[in-house]
């Protein structure tokens, strides 16, 4: 096998998306199928599986159970551009949807890992696995912009409290808050209505029920 490799890479200058080789694994790919794919990615996109099969020093019989099980896991598709003559072209799309989803749900999680940090570094403490659940909760139904802006409001008022965190997101969420901008035209009317008020003694959990 690492023969094979080897002579794919020293035949010609190939590209091979980290992307893909950090991920095979997890697409369920055998070490085979990711030479196939690699020489695809490098190629025209006519299939001919017996230059292929020439090219990786491999038989016609393997290719083909290849690109069939690489069919049947929706990573290449051969498509017949033109029935008269059989001419078949092979389709890596759903390879680079499969490996755009990877970006999307690392970055997803990265993102939601980082909003906890956020909330444990603000607390000053680790957080439970209920105050998870409601990080998580919060997530599904509203932007991380509003959720740390509320946690930004209850740090300022010296609350460390996510019942406290969860009023002031409804609150907002429900008066079309999403921005700091919108916080801060909201103390500034707030403020206009109430000019012996001070600013910080602005009850941001009482004031929607006036």
């Amino acid at each position: 096998m690492l023969g094979k490799v080897i002579s794919l890479l020293q035949s010609k200058p190939f590209m091979v998306p980290y992307l893909l080789l950090n991920n095979y694994k997890n697409l369920k790919i055998t070490d085979f199928e990711l030479i196939v794919i690699i020489y695809l990615l490098n190629t025209d996109t006519s299939f001919n599986p017996k230059q292929i099969a020439n090219d990786l020093n491999a038989s016609l019989e393997n290719i083909m159970e290849t690109i069939n099980s690489l069919s049947e896991k929706d990573l290449v598709k051969i498509d017949i551009i033109n029935k008269k003559v059989r001419e078949e072209h092979v389709n890596l799309e759903p390879l680079y949807h499969k490996l755009g989803f990877i970006i999307i749900n690392d970055k997803f999680k990265e993102e939601k890992t980082n909003i906890y940090d956020v909330f444990e570094k603000e607390f000053g403490r680790t957080l439970s696995p209920i105050d998870y659940e409601i990080i998580n909760d919060w997530q599904e139904e509203f932007t991380d912009t509003l959720i740390l802006l509320a946690l930004k409001e209850a740090v300022y008022n010296g609350v460390s409290n996510l019942k406290y965190i969860d009023k002031i997101i409804r609150n907002w969420h429900k008066d079309g808050i999403t921005s700091e901008k919108d916080i801060i035209e909201r103390r500034k009317n707030f403020k206009n209505k109430q000019p012996d008020k001070k600013l910080f003694d602005y009850d941001w959990l009482n004031e929607s029920n006036n």
